[in-house]
């Protein structure tokens, strides 16, 4: 449900409440300044515009990739004003992107995006390594995984299909993307931007927003105007991606990693009979002639150690990787998303789901600070949330990639030898096993260390992805497909939370106690206070209702009565 259903008295004076999510909040002296009408003008070469009552909007997105889309999708579905504008006259047609990680698709239930992409695409189950030509390894993956995520498996879908289908779902909401329309520029005012465009038709256009999401990619003008730098460097590889029609054992459903070179080769399966997408690298000479490479240049290797036969190729092209992290996330009224924030190698396929998993965690803090639900301070913890995470990212994907591409003997003897042995030992292990799945699945991430989360009960901390849990065909994902506040107890919850919870209508979820919550890491009888993007704000080991009081005065918010809600149990 959208959050906009749960929000009232938006305008008034100090001290007016106002509810979000099912929990009321008092704006006091941080209300959101009213934004103003003026003339404003603007030269332009020999263009002078001047324009009276611009369109204003809450948010300004720019860009309209997945990541653009996804934020685009959640402001929509809370109940923002947006406008969303990319300077390219079509979609993609096609796209290096591919995986849908685990942690991605549990937060797509969110708007019944999980079924229809697992449905439309394609599902991996395992992954093979070969070594001289031959299959010496096979990890697979729902053994990993099974009891960690309703989804343990690597989902293939390509991000020209990916993006089309959010388009859609976008329109549905009403909502299109304003095509080739380019952001020239903006200023923050302080309560406000106002930012210049080039519409379709060549005319400028001048806008303004409370917000900017810069969501436009490496080259990124509102990166570039926030003056934040991308600080990194860029792999000596060219990469190239095709799209290919072929057969052969590598053409299995399955994905298959040549270990053999010290260039990268992978073979993803697509859906559809013998589609697939080949992902590799080149070096030297041959990477220094990009604009010349052809698919007949790396082809031979693919034939030889992955015994491939290639039917068709319907496309093939080349491209340079950086890696790189902007200096902040935010600066004033702006932000900043996906590889405008932050891009690295392709290795465990995160830059797409990490871009989406920036929309989601900045989404819902808008909608809350614009509707007056929360002090400004609430959008700090955007980046102190997703800078961390980013540039840890950075720095393994880095170590990973020149390790599988590090030339040399002793490199040579890790990669031929030593993996293909090790690996499958190591993953009979259970800690090892589940410590890769949650990291390339993203399901590992947290937010232990910043200050909208706290305490810890059990084994799970404020901070942390709710844990999934299946017990006596009760799913505890089941409630988290809205968009709201809610609390969760797994076991009893006291007389007094009861009260507390529904004379402000707050959900609360009481699981009775099973001991497959106890495996999960849930503490009996204590209090999960869960936000919006279903990672836990609090947890409290004794279920009082005072703590969840504290919480959110300690953060000027302040629930207030609203009246008779719906219990809520499971």
């Amino acid at each position: 449900m959208a959050c906009a259903a749960f929000v009232s008295g938006m305008r008034g004076g100090e001290g007016e409440r106002h509810v979000f999510c099912g929990v009321e909040f008092s704006r006091k002296q941080w209300e959101v300044p009213e934004p103003h009408l003026e003339t404003f003008a603007t030269h332009s070469g020999e263009h002078l515009i001047m324009e009276q009552n611009m369109p204003r909007s809450d948010v300004l997105v720019v860009g309209a990739g997945p990541t653009g889309l996804i934020l685009a999708l959640w402001l929509t579905k809370l109940g923002v004003k947006l406008r969303i504008i990319d300077k390219t006259a079509e979609p993609s047609t096609t796209s290096r992107a591919l995986a849908v990680h685990a942690r991605t698709l549990e937060l797509y239930r969110q708007l019944d995006l999980a079924d229809l992409i697992v449905a439309r695409g394609h599902k991996v189950s395992a992954v093979r390594l070969w070594v001289k030509g031959e299959p010496r390894a096979r990890v697979s993956f729902e053994e990993v995984g099974s009891d960690l995520t309703p989804y343990a498996f690597l989902q293939i879908f390509p991000q020209d299909e990916h993006e089309r289908l959010l388009i859609a779902t976008l329109e549905k909401l009403g909502v299109t993307v304003e095509r080739r329309t380019e952001l020239l520029g903006y200023r923050d005012e302080g309560s406000r931007v106002v930012a210049r465009l080039r519409r379709s038709d060549g005319q400028e256009e001048t806008c303004e927003a409370a917000y900017i999401a810069g969501c436009d990619g490496a080259h990124s003008i509102v990166r570039e105007t926030m003056g934040t730098g991308y600080p990194g460097g860029t792999y000596e590889h060219l990469f190239y991606v095709a799209d290919v029609q072929a057969s052969g054992p590598a053409v299995d459903g399955e994905l298959h990693v040549d270990l053999e070179e010290a260039d990268f080769l992978a073979v993803f399966p697509l859906a559809g009979k013998g589609r697939a997408r080949l992902i590799g690298t080149v070096r030297g000479e041959r990477a220094r002639h990009a604009d010349t490479l052809k698919f007949e240049d790396v082809s031979g290797r693919i034939i030889d150690n992955l015994k491939i036969e290639i039917e068709r190729v319907n496309w093939f092209s080349t491209y340079r990787v950086h890696h790189r992290v902007t200096k902040h996330f935010r600066k004033g009224h702006a932000f900043l998303l996906g590889d405008a924030a932050h891009i690295h190698s392709p290795a465990g396929g995160q830059g797409m789901n990490t871009g989406i998993g920036d929309a989601i965690n900045l989404a819902w803090k808008l909608q809350t600070v614009l509707a007056g639900c929360a002090p400004d301070a609430l959008l700090d913890s955007y980046e102190a949330e997703r800078i961390a995470f980013a540039r840890r990212l950075v720095k393994t994907t880095d170590r990973v990639f020149m390790l599988v591409t590090a030339e040399g003997k002793i490199a040579d003897v890790i990669r031929t030898r030593l993996a293909p042995t090790i690996f499958p030992v190591l993953v009979k292990f259970g800690a090892f096993r589940e410590f890769v799945f949650r990291t390339v699945s993203q399901i590992m991430i947290n937010y232990r260390h910043c200050a909208l989360n706290e305490g810890r009960a059990g084994a799970v901390h404020g901070g942390d992805r709710l844990p999934w849990v299946i017990a006596s065909d009760v799913d505890n994902y089941e409630p988290l497909k809205a968009m709201i506040w809610q609390v969760h107890i797994y076991g009893a919850a006291s007389p007094e939370l009861k009260t507390w919870c529904q004379e402000r209508g707050l959900p609360l979820y009481v699981f009775a106690w099973r001991p497959e919550y106890g495996k999960a890491g849930f503490a009996q009888d204590a209090l999960y206070l869960i936000r919006p993007d279903t990672y836990v704000a609090l947890a409290q080991r004794s279920g009082a209702v005072d703590s969840l009081r504290r919480y959110f005065e300690q953060r000027g918010i302040r629930a207030e009565t609203l009246g008779r809600t719906q219990k809520h149990a499971a």
